[in-house]
């Protein structure tokens, strides 16, 4: 189910100064990306460190937890052939 549109989009994070350039940190992975965003750097809780992600302007309207991700892809282990004598 989606949002009503007459509430608009669901965003937590309140840009006080545009001018500054240090990187936003953000928890709410579930705010949505708006344009005044774009070409800023935030830095993205994934639950256990922050990702850094710039903002461009394809990523409007998607969620800011789309591009952090929180599962640590697997790394299988190279079986080792021993010589037989």
């Amino acid at each position: 189910m989606s949002r009503s549109l007459w509430k608009g989009p669901f965003c937590e994070i309140k840009i006080k100064d545009s001018q500054s350039l240090k990187p936003l940190n953000i928890k709410s992975r579930r705010s949505v990306i708006l344009p005044e965003f774009v070409g800023r750097t935030f830095n993205i809780y994934n639950g256990k460190s922050y990702i850094s992600c710039k903002i461009l302007e394809t990523m409007i309207g998607l969620k800011f937890g789309e591009f952090s991700s929180t599962r640590k892809k697997p790394i299988h282990k190279k079986k080792n052939k021993q010589k037989s004598k």
